[in-house]
Formats: structure tokens, sequence, C-alpha cells
């Protein structure tokens, strides 16, 4: 991926200063963060950590979407929400939170969730996107746009113990169509969770959409990464594009 890149500040360079040691980053990549924009659907449990992460490496702008106020349940594993911000935004939450960690960094905070009517209005706004949403409607949605406008989407999931992440390039790689056609029958919107499994997902999610941004490494096209930490196994899994997708075909 090709992005912008920003001039860093002496003070940069000092916040910065560790990871521009990592060999393929270097300062190039760090300027590179620092001129991208980059979209974390939802700001839960995943998302939280995902935008933390982020944050902390030095993207330059993140847009956070997502609706709705924090309730107590949110607690265990929503890291950017707080006690004392019960019955308030989340988005408002994690905006205030980041800031104190990175004041440097431009926030966008919109308090909707995507849908059909604002995929294309909020991804125009992004390089990249994390995508931590827990319905697939909200992926499908976003999966869309993001293949129309042709933006690199990192697809974070989890549930229980078990987690995925993959990352998809429009035109190159599978999108989130070709995996799943359709909404899986057995879906909930409630469903069990620790935050230590979400956080884990997010902080690989966060690191993906980094070496996407930077161009090093080697990201997870083509690839799945499952993980089951109930017995702690992991899977690399080849994918390949459904050449009869009606999203990316």
């Amino acid at each position: 991926m090709v992005t912008k890149r920003a001039m860093l500040t002496d003070e940069e360079r000092s916040v910065y200063e560790w990871q521009t040691w990592v060999h393929d980053f270097g300062e190039a990549g760090q300027e590179a963060l620092k001129g991208a924009s980059v979209l974390v659907s939802r700001v839960g449990g995943l998302g939280s950590v995902a935008a933390y992460e982020l944050a902390a490496a030095g993207v330059g702008r993140l847009v956070l979407a997502h609706k709705g106020n924090v309730k107590p349940s949110d607690l265990n594993r929503q890291l950017l929400m707080t006690h004392d911000w019960i019955g308030k935004p989340r988005v408002e939450s994690a905006a205030r939170r980041l800031s104190e960690l990175n004041p440097r960094m431009e926030i966008v905070a919109i308090e909707e969730n995507i849908n059909e009517d604002n995929a294309e209005r909020i991804i125009s706004q992004c390089d990249a996107i994390v995508d931590c949403a827990p319905l697939f409607e909200e992926r499908f949605a976003m999966n869309r746009e993001a293949v129309r406008q042709k933006k690199p989407l990192v697809e974070c999931a989890m549930y229980d113990l078990e987690a995925r992440i993959t990352s998809v390039m429009p035109g190159v790689t599978p999108c989130v169509a070709c995996l799943h056609p359709e909404k899986p029958a057995e879906w909930k919107r409630e469903f069990p969770v620790f935050g230590a499994v979400s956080g884990m997902v997010g902080c690989l999610g966060a690191m993906e959409a980094i070496k996407i941004i930077a161009g090093f490494g080697e990201p997870l096209y083509n690839r799945m990464i499952t993980m089951d930490l109930r017995a702690m196994t992991f899977r690399s899994i080849q994918l390949k594009r459904n050449p009869s997708c009606p999203v990316c075909s």
C-alpha cells in the first residue's frame, strides 16, 4: 500500500524511537503512519485495543465509528471505557482516552455504526480499515464499500475463546463476501467473551494495519490465522477468491 508521508517532529522521533529501530520499518515507516488515516469500526472489546495500539504507534488520524452508550457489561473488555462514563457515548470515551495517550493525533469520532447508508461517507475518510464490528450486516456493508473504494481491510473476529484474522486487499485477495456469502444462521448479537481474547485479536489487527500502511513484513493476504485459546492452538489457512463473488469478482 502506498500512503502519503508526513515529516516527524523531534518530539515524535523521541516517542517512536524504539519502533523505528525495526530494520524494515524505520523512520520512513513512521512517516507513513503519521500520514495515514485509519478507520476502526466499533471500539468495543476488539476495537478498543486496536485503536489504542494504533494511537500508541503514531497513526496520524483515527476515524472511530461506534453508536451507543457505555454499559456496565462493556467494562470487562472495552478498555477505552471507564466506570465514570456509564450512560455516555462510547465513541466519546474512546476519543477522550486516546487523546490522553497521543495528543498529537487527529481523532474523528462518529457516533454511528456502519451501514449501507453511511458506509461510503465514512470509508471515504480513511486509507485503511480495521473491522471490529460484531454484526455481519455491518461487516458486509463495510466490505462492499472497501472493495468499491479499493481500501485495504483487516478483518478481525472472536467468539468465546476462539478468534481469527485475515487481511483483504481488493482485487488481490478474497473479500469478506467470498468467505461468508451469507450471514451465519447461528450468529447471535450477544456472545461469550473474555477481554483477553478480544484484546489479543485487536493487537494483531493493529499490527496488520501498521504493516499494510508502512509496506513492510508479510500481511495476511490470502491467509487466515485461526486461534483456539482454550487449547492454545494456532493454524494458518490458505484462502482463495470466489470467482463468482457478487462483491469482488
